[in-house]
Order: structure tokens, then sequence, then C-alpha cells
């Protein structure tokens, strides 16, 4: 369900609420694609909250526009709104939502898709969390001046047009703690509303080995 939180600048937003299935293992933020809260990252909620985690997925364009869900070919409109996005005010957001699973006990991870993905690393660089993931990272290159203070884990494709092989490497050699896995696939490939992308084998274990991380540092 859809509520309102309100971050430390007084700043209010919208933030979708997946409760957990059965006992509640802990907690997980969601961060979107450049699209917005989309039918599709919802779905991926129900995904980890049938795994016992409470999920969050907070709105983060709702500084620029408020409600803005981007057709997933409308690159256009869903980049200018990413470009209009400030990150302090992103990460301050993010960081309200952690803050409200916190509440509900039990320690909270972030799990970050292209624009969220790099989102997702800053969130380990600087917020309060137990533990990040990032799938297709995007802008990682501008995230490799501070060290990381929780366990991060990188899904990337082997042929990702926005995330070239150098910039990982740059990355991997800026954050030796963090793990990476690489597949054979490009961009966007565990969004399976995008079928020009999604490649279901590489979503699968990408997936497959996200439970795995954070059963061993989130779930309780």
């Amino acid at each position: 369900m859809m509520e309102t939180l309100t971050a430390a600048d007084g700043h209010k937003f919208d933030c979708w609420f997946e409760p957990p299935v059965g006992t509640r293992r802990g907690a997980i933020v969601i961060l979107q694609e450049i699209f917005g809260v989309t039918e599709q990252l919802k779905g991926v909620a129900r995904k980890y909250a049938a795994l016992g985690y409470e999920v969050a997925i907070p709105a983060l364009f709702d500084r620029v526009e408020r409600g803005a869900v981007v057709d997933f070919n409308d690159f256009d409109r869903a980049r200018a709104l990413m470009m209009a996005s400030e990150l302090s005010n992103t990460l301050t957001d993010i960081d309200a939502a952690a803050r409200a699973l916190s509440a509900n006990g039990g320690r909270v991870g972030v799990i970050g898709f292209c624009w969220g993905g790099g989102l997702a690393l800053r969130s380990a660089q600087c917020l309060d969390i137990a533990a990040g993931v990032s799938f297709y990272g995007t802008r990682i290159d501008q995230y490799l001046d501070k060290p990381l203070h929780t366990p991060f884990l990188a899904h990337f494709g082997l042929s990702d047009g926005h995330v070239p092989i150098e910039m990982i490497e740059d990355a991997k050699a800026a954050l030796p703690g963090m793990e990476v896995h690489m597949y054979e696939a490009g961009h966007a490939f565990a969004n399976e509303a995008r079928p020009s992308a999604y490649v279901e084998a590489a979503a699968e274990v990408a997936h497959a080995r996200t439970a795995e991380f954070l059963a061993l540092h989130v779930a309780a």
C-alpha cells in the first residue's frame, strides 16, 4: 500500500510498503530505475516480501514531480526526472524509508536497480543500513570517493552499454570489498517488463544470489 513519509528536512513523499509473508526476517528498501515506482518494481517487492522481508519503495521523483511513473519507452522524460533529482535530497528520502522500516525492528538492507543501483552504492557508503545490493547500477563512477561501510553485492551485464566494463573495473579497484558478479546480459536484464532487455537465466541467478546475501547480512 502507498503511504506518506516525511524526510528529515520536512519533505513529504509517497512510499510503497509491502508487508512480509510469514515471520518478519528484516526489511529492504528497494530503489527505483529512472521510471518511478512502477508495477514491475512492486512485483519485485512482492518477491522479497515472500521471503519474509518488509519492503519499502520510496518515490524518489516526488521532489521533482509528485507521483511520476514513466513508460519504459519514454527514456527522455525519465532521464530528465533523474537529472533534476539532487543527490543529497534523494539520500535523505532513502534514509527516511530505511528509518521507517527500522522502527519496526530488525536490520534494513537496500536493493537498487539502474539509477537506484548507483544510489544503493551511495547508501552503503553514507547511510545506516546493514547491506546493499545493486542490479546494473549506473553512474557508479561518481561514487568512488568514499569507502563502503557495509557489505555490498553488485550484479552487472557484460554487454551493458550504460555501465562499461572499464567503469566496473574502476569501481572494483576503488571498493575492494564489493562483491561483483557478471552475467551474459545487457542493461535491465532483471526487468521482465522490458522483454528486449530481460534475460531470465541471469535474473534468476542474480536474485538467488541476492537472497543468499540478504539472508546472511539482513535476516534475523
